[in-house]
């Protein structure tokens, strides 16, 4: 199990449906409920793929920060 609580929250502090996030990653809203769910991992380039899109870091998704920023 993969503990992935912060691309939930982010989505629904945007208001937006898994249906939308998964058209985002090019997936079906079944594959990215899987993801969310923690019940299958999540690939790196698709966690890239949100962070671009939540404009937040890789670190912040997986949790091993709490700084959203992103460094460049």
């Amino acid at each position: 199990m993969y503990c992935y609580q912060r691309i939930r929250n982010l989505r629904e502090d945007k208001d937006l449906k898994q249906l939308a996030i998964a058209m985002v990653l090019q997936i079906t809203q079944q594959q990215y409920q899987l993801y969310e769910s923690g019940k299958r991992e999540i690939p790196v380039h698709k966690l890239i793929m949100l962070a671009d899109f939540y404009g937040v870091s890789l670190d912040y998704l997986t949790g091993r920060t709490d700084k959203k920023e992103v460094n460049t």
